[in-house]
Parts: structure tokens; C-alpha cells; sequence
């Protein structure tokens, strides 16, 4: 499928600059981001670096807690589950550091731009290439600012042109709310130097304060035409330039951060010095030179999934032999509606449903991703990179509950695996932090993690409330990550080199922490469902039990994790695997409650909350593959029941839950209610806690934005279209006939390293075309009751029909 004939451009736009944060646009290499306001007379480049955080390396093993917690499970075996929950407060370790932000950079244009003709006025982030365009017409004059995030090179690069000569002239200057100083270096070079609080909130903002935090550098870099225009130092902080062509801006930066272990104050990192050799390497690049780079890294990533709807049966065409590995054009004249905003078109979603925005979104999500995440930066937080505040809601932490976690739902089956890398670097870090914890805190073996974490990989438990932060399920459920990326990828090398030693770890952990328990069971006491309270017996609310469903369900998923690892890496015979196979046969079942839903708890608690958030106890059925169509068909009834019981209403992240919990069922049309329900628009100035839905960029909205919806709605539209297991493939699974009933989706990635392509048209299958790149693979395919056994040989292009025929081969490797 060639780019340029998707149904509408992949682009967000607006027709005005921003008023608020989320109407501004993101770019972001990983490491670096910024969001892009697009003002006229004055622009502002609100920028991040994901290093950039409160604190030092803390203490996360506190023997009181290993005291307290006789207590707690002896008030829990009592079934005093009140007094359980309030004296687990014993059990609190540190509250968690917070994400801080980088600073602006702020343009100043003269009057001249005051006059600018609102209608000429256009802003795009166009996905296709990562680039935001800004354009306005003054007069005869119309200006440009292209602005994107270089991966390879490591900087922001923003470029000013007019379309006549010498029409360019500004002013620019770099400013941060934390501590920092600025300076004009040379004649073209302005230096922001400054340091997070060395104690979280609420920040210090004044010189000197907390100096031992971490301590960064950014370097803004000017460049203008040979020849014509000038540049003139202003109060040495700030630069001036009139009568250019135009002017490049190049922007890094780099911090004092040198891994989680060490002190801020210990490091021998050089911020301002590493930016400077930073930008040195890059200076005599040309704009031409760093952008095709650019194009060269993404692009790289970006078109290797392809998504195409239409609910116009006269729009399809088929896109016919893959060798062309050409989608059909299914687009209206893409100038028709160009001047309707982004923003316009989500807020007519409930009435037009028009697909395109849903293409848009969900590779808005995998933009995101890549934007976000990528080899050697850190894990992608609650907000991405993306962040204006000091002080941001939840500390704009990981949280692993839920949301770190779903931050990382599309890059197995959206095809970006890369992306995954600093999840298991993380995933070491805390590890190392968690083995402390699981020592000191729990007399256990291997290693623990809570439910909230941050740069320095705290592993203990937060400190606030029982209900959401005594909750040490937290490295299990990212462990079942990378059993899930060997399964995709067969890579055999990442699972005995990186997976196994921290399944390992992991499981060493849970065996420990699981105890004796009822009807010889083993049992994981305190016990909680992520932020969700019961009614006890005696009427009193109360969070703290014995063996949730959810506990017991990411047991068994890491258990199996580790048992299949081990036999595909011939470890059998070890005394671990005996334990955990014994310990695999008593855990508690997953329970079906008196008015047919799943359990959330080991006992059938009344629920004062039915319409809750959280959807823990189902974890079995999505992520997790413990509930299945085919083995478990009454506890998916039960599933059933349990999503109507929750009901619809929810944040962001909720939403594209449900999604993904409604497709693994089949469900198509609840599936696309979910996928309708988040594509509403938010009033940033009126929004309504828990709502969701969409801000004007598209950012998700929990209310405030958080990102893990972005990623979430991309992986639940994944799972409409296809499932996987490592022998079995569904083809389109929940796809919603009636709303999208033609379409084709490229490049997705199933388990067993098979990437699949799909065609379909009024609602049935037309084709599908598989291949694995470098090892043999046998699948049964699914489809409308049919089954087929698929032997697929490397290097090879299968094709089959609407009814499984297989009917081409080709002996050629696609590109990835």
C-alpha cells in the first residue's frame, strides 16, 4: 500500500494556534520531546527530556514492614478485613519521585505578523513523516515552520522560511520553570543550564535550591541564510534575527542522570558539555541532510502497518497480488473537507462515524510509540515524554497496575518491537531494586515491585492509600511482557538472555510470597484488586483480602511463562520447576459469583462500586490467556456478564480495555461501542474526571491526558482485526461488519514471528496473505468456523482465499 492513497491524510490539524496544551502537536525521538503551539505573532515550544526527574536513588527495603506483616495476614485469616486494610498502612514504603519538565523555547515575531489572514492559517502534525507544518499568509508573504525530532541525530530541529527574501525576522530565547540560567554562547548559541529538585513535591524553583538534583543542559543552535539577515545578541540571553531567507533551529540537550543507582551529585556526566559535542556532530548537516535521516529512522517504523477502511462498498477495490503489496485506494478527493479540523471531526464521530478518523487514531497511536520509546531512552510514563508541569498529575509516574503496561500493548502486534527495549531495561533496573525489597520487606527469595515506580526504579510499596499501593503484582504482570515478545518474535537468544533471568527472579518471589491457605490452596495474603474496594461481612468497607483474581491470574500466566521458557531452553529438571508446578496445581481457580460474573475476590464481597474503573479480575481474559473462547466457554459467559455489569462509562484507558476484553470474546459490536465511546471530544476548560475521551490533538483523556489510552485503542483495534496464539491465527476475530465492511490492514504481527496481511469486503474475508521471516511455522487458521492447518516456510508469501484456499506463493521476502 503506498502511503499517499490511504482514505484521508494521516494528519491532525488545526485552522488557529493553540489555546491550551492539548491543542498543541507532539514530536518526540524518545528522548527529547516538545509540544508545538503554532502562534503567530509568538510561538512556544514546550520541550521535555525523559531523563529529567526529582530525587536520588532512595531506599526501598524496610524491615518494619516485614514486622507488620504478620498482623496483616493474621487480621485477614481472622476475616477482619477492615482492620487488615488499615493496618497494611504499616506495610507503605517511600512516595515515588516525580517527571519534571525541560522548559521553551519561545519565538517572538514582530507586529508585522499581528496582520497575519486567518483563513490562509493551517497546522498539521502529518504521521506520515513526524513533521508538524505551520503555515499563515501576511500579505504577499506566506511563512513556514516545519518542526520534527531526529532519533538518529538526537535533536529537535525547527526551520523558518518565508516565501519572500529577507521576510524573516524574530526573536528567540530559552526559558524553563525550574532552576536554571540562561546565556547567549558565541554569537548563535543560547545555553539553558539548571537542576530538578533533589526532593519531590513541591519543586523548588529558586537558584540554589536542592542542588543536588539532577542537573541538565539544553543548547539552542542557530542558523541562518548565507548572506542575507543578521543575528544581534540581546541582554545576552536572548537572540535576534532580522532579514533572513530563513533560519534552522537546532535544540539538544542532556542531563547529569547516569542510570538509577547512581547519586545526581556521584555522576560524572557533563550535561552542557555532552549537548555542545552533541551539536557539534551535527552542525554541518544540512536541514535537507538532517530531515531525510529523519524521514529514513521513522518511516522505518511508521509504514510497516497499514490500516484502511471504508464503510462504502463502492469505495473498495482489491488490493489484489501482494507482490505489488499494494492496499486499494479507498479515499474521497483527499482535498474535499481539507479545511475541517481534527477537532471537527471527532466531535461528529457519534454521528458519521467515519472510519478514517478511526485509522488516524489508532496509528496516532503507533506514532506515539515511536515517538515515545524507543533503544536507550527510558520507558514511555504516564504521559509519554510529554509534560508541562512540575508537579503533574500522578506524578506522570509508570504506574503498573494498569497503565505502564498498556503503554506497551501495540508494539508486539502493531509491529514495533524495538519500541519494547526500554521496558526490559527498566524491567532490569527494577529487578536489582526489587530483590532488596522482596529480602528485606518480605523475607523472599528473588525480587518484588509495586504498584507505582519512577526513574530511580523504586520497588517498594507508595505511600497514600491501602487501596491502590499495597499491591505487589507489579513486576509479574510486566514479566508476562517478555514471554509475550519471545512469542512474537522467536527470538531465542532474548529469552535465555534477558527474559528467563528475570522470569526467574520473578517466579522465585511469587513462591515465596504465596502461603498456605484455605482447602489446600496456597494463597497470596494481603491481597488486593488494583484501587477497588468490597463491603465486608461485618458492612464495613475494606481493600485488603486474600488471593484476588487477579493475583492468581498473573501468577499463572508468569508460571506457564516460565515453565514453557524453560523447556524450550532445556532447563528441565530443576528444583524451581518442580515448585512452581506444584504450586501451578494449587492456586485458586477463577470463580464464577452468584449473579454470574466473574469474582474479583476469593469470597463473593458485595461490590459498592459495580461500575468501577478497574477490570483486574479479567485480566485472565485479556491480556493474560487463562479464559479462552474454546477451553473456558463459561467462564467467558461469565466475562460477559462481568463487562455488562461494569458497564460502558470510564476513562481513557478503561475504554480501550473494554475494547480489547470485548474483541477476545468476539464481540464485535460491544467492541466498536467502546472504540465510539472514546471518540468523543473533551473541553479541556469543562472536563469531567473519569469521562475519557479525546482532546483536540487527539490525546487521551482520563480526564487529564494520560497516554496509555492512545496505545490501548491502536492494540484493541489490533485484536478486532487479529489473534494470535503461538499455533493458532483468528482472522478478523470482532471485526464490526456493519461499520467498517471493507477494509485491509498490512504489517500486523502475530505470536510464532508470522506477519499478516488481511483484505476484506462487505464483511467477509477476501484475502490474507502470511509469512515468517526466518524460521518454519505451523498455524491453523480460524475464519467463520473454518479451520485450517497452515505449514508456512521462511521466506515465503502464502495467500488464501476467503474460504482458506491457499492460492498463490511467492518465494520473495517482504520487507518488515
Amino acid at each position: 500500500m503506498d502511503p499517499s492513497e490511504s482514505s484521508k491524510p494521516l494528519k491532525i490539524t488545526f485552522n488557529g494556534p493553540a489555546e491550551y496544551w492539548t491543542d498543541a502537536l507532539p514530536i518526540g525521538n524518545g528522548r527529547l520531546g516538545a509540544m508545538v503551539w503554532g502562534g503567530v505573532a509568538s510561538e512556544l515550544l514546550q520541550l521535555n527530556e525523559d531523563t529529567l526527574w526529582t530525587g536520588t536513588p532512595g531506599s526501598y527495603a524496610d524491615p518494619n514492614v516485614l514486622k507488620a506483616l504478620p498482623e496483616v495476614r493474621s487480621l485477614v485469616d481472622d476475616g477482619k478485613y477492615a482492620e487488615a486494610t488499615a493496618a497494611a498502612a504499616k506495610l507503605y514504603g517511600n512516595t515515588a519521585d516525580v517527571y519534571q519538565l525541560l522548559g521553551d523555547v519561545k519565538l517572538e515575531f514582530d507586529n508585522f505578523h499581528c496582520n497575519y489572514s486567518e483563513e490562509t492559517y493551517q497546522r498539521e502534525l502529518d504521521l506520515d513523516n513526524a513533521t508538524i507544518r505551520i503555515k499563515y499568509a501576511v500579505g504577499d508573504i506566506e511563512f513556514t515552520r516545519e518542526h520534527f525530532a531526529s532519533y538518529p541525530h538526537q535533536v529537535i530541529v525547527t526551520k523558518i522560511s518565508g516565501s519572500k527574501p529577507g521576510s524573516v525576522s524574530f526573536a528567540v530565547s530559552v526559558d524553563s520553570k525550574l532552576s536554571h540560567h540562561s546565556y547567549v554562547n558565541g554569537k548563535s548559541q543560547i545555553i539553558m543550564e539548571g537542576s530538578c529538585p533533589g526532593k519531590r513535591i513541591p519543586p523548588k524553583v529558586h537558584v540554589n535550591d536542592n542542588p543536588e538534583g539532577i542537573q541538565f543542559s539544553a543548547v539552542l543552535d542557530l542558523q541562518i541564510s548565507d548572506g542575507t539577515g543578521v543575528i544581534h545578541v540581546v541582554n545576552d540571553k536572548k537572540l535576534k534575527i532580522e532579514g533572513s531567507n530563513w533560519a534552522v533551529l537546532l535544540l539538544v540537550a542532556s542531563s547529569s542522570f547516569d542510570g538509577p543507582f547512581t547519586k545526581p551529585l556521584d555522576s560524572k556526566k557533563d550535561p552542557t558539555s555532552e549537548a555542545l559535542s552533541s551539536l557539534k556532530s551535527i552542525r554541518n548537516l544540512s536541514y535537507s541532510d538532517l530531515y531525510a535521516c529523519h524521514l529514513d529512522d521513522y518511516q522505518s517504523l511508521f509504514h510497516r502497518v497499514k490500516l484502511q477502511l471504508s464503510k462504502s462498498s463502492t469505495a473498495f477495490v482489491s488490493y489484489g497480488s501482494l507482490e505489488k503489496k499494494k492496499l486499494s485506494n479507498l479515499s474521497l478527493n483527499k482535498n474535499q473537507d481539507s479545511k475541517i479540523s481534527t477537532a471537527e471531526r471527532v466531535k461528529s464521530f457519534q454521528t458519521d462515524e467515519d472510519p478514517s478518523l478511526v485509522e488516524l487514531l489508532f496509528q496516532f497511536g503507533r506514532y506515539l510509540l515511536i515517538s515515545s520509546s524507543r533503544p536507550g531512552t527510558q520507558v514511555a510514563n504516564l504521559q509519554g515524554i510529554w509534560n508541562k508541569d512540575p508537579d503533574p498529575k500522578w506524578g506522570s509516574a509508570p504506574h503498573l497496575n494498569i497503565n505502564l503496561e498498556m503503554n506497551y500493548w501495540p508494539s508486539l502486534p502493531c509491529n514495533l518491537s524495538e519500541c519494547q527495549e526500554p521496558l526490559f531495561d527498566y524491567l532490569t533496573s527494577l529487578s536489582v531494586n526489587g530483590s532488596k525489597t522482596a529480602q528485606v520487606n518480605y523475607d523472599a527469595s528473588g525480587w518484588v515491585v509495586h504498584h507505582k515506580s519512577d526513574i530511580w526504579a523504586k520497588s517498594s510499596a507508595d505511600r497514600g492509600e491501602v487501596v491502590w499501593a499495597i499491591w505487589p503484582m507489579g513486576g509479574a504482570w510486566l514479566c508476562t511482557h517478555l514471554w509475550e515478545h519471545y512469542k512474537f518474535t522467536m527470538d531465542k537468544d532474548f529469552l535465555k538472555d534477558k527474559a528467563y533471568p528475570l522470569l526467574e527472579g520473578c517466579v522465585q518471589f511469587l513462591l515465596d510470597w504465596l502461603i498456605k491457605g484455605h482447602g489446600g490452596y496456597v494463597e497470596t495474603n494481603p491481597s488486593t484488586s488494583p484501587e477497588h474496594e468490597f463491603i465486608a461481612p461485618d458492612g464495613r468497607l475494606a481493600s485488603v483480602s486474600y488471593s484476588s483474581t487477579m493475583d492468581m491470574a498473573i501468577i499463572k500466566e508468569v508460571f506457564s511463562a516460565f515453565l514453557a521458557a524453560s523447556e524450550i531452553l532445556g532447563r528441565e529438571g530443576k528444583n524451581l520447576i518442580e515448585k512452581v508446578q506444584n504450586a501451578q496445581q494449587r492456586l485458586y481457580p477463577t470463580k464464577i459469583a452468584r449473579d454470574g460474573s466473574i469474582m474479583e475476590w476469593a469470597q463473593d464481597f458485595e461490590d459498592p462500586e459495580v461500575h468501577h474503573r478497574h477490570l483486574s479480575h479479567l485480566f485472565g481474559l485479556f491480556p493474560g490467556h487463562t479464559i479462552t473462547i474454546e477451553d473456558t466457554p463459561d467462564l467467558c459467559k461469565a466475562a460477559e456478564q462481568t463487562l455488562h455489569k461494569r458497564g460502558e462509562d470510564g476513562p481513557g484507558w478503561s475504554t480501550t480495555w473494554k475494547t480489547a476484553l470485548w474483541a477476545r470474546l468476539h464481540n464485535s459490536e460491544h467492541a466498536y461501542r467502546m472504540v465510539k465511546r472514546l471518540i468523543n471530544l473533551v473541553d479541556p476548560a469543562h472536563e469531567i474526571a473519569f469521562e475519557g475521551g479525546l482532546y483536540s490533538n487527539l490525546f487521551a483523556a482520563h480526564p487529564p491526558f494520560q497516554i496509555d489510552a492512545n496505545f490501548g485503542f491502536s492494540a484493541g483495534i489490533a485484536e478486532m482485526l487479529v489473534q494470535s496464539t503461538l499455533h493458532d491465527l483468528y482472522l478478523l476475530p470482532a471485526l464490526p461488519r456493519d461499520k467498517w465492511a471493507n477494509g485491509c490492514i498490512e504489517g500486523l504481527r502475530a505470536r510464532g514471528g508470522v506477519t499478516v496481511n488481511i483484505c476484506w469486503k462487505e464483511g467477509d474475508l477476501q484475502e490474507v496473505s502470511l509469512w515468517s521471516k526466518d524460521r518454519n511455522s505451523l498455524k491453523r487458521l480460524h475464519y467463520a468456523g473454518t479451520i485450517i492447518d497452515a505449514d508456512l516456510l521462511p521466506g515465503r508469501i502464502y495467500t488464501f482465499n476467503g474460504w482458506l484456499e491457499c492460492v498463490e506463493t511467492l518465494t520473495f521476502p517482504p520487507r518488515e
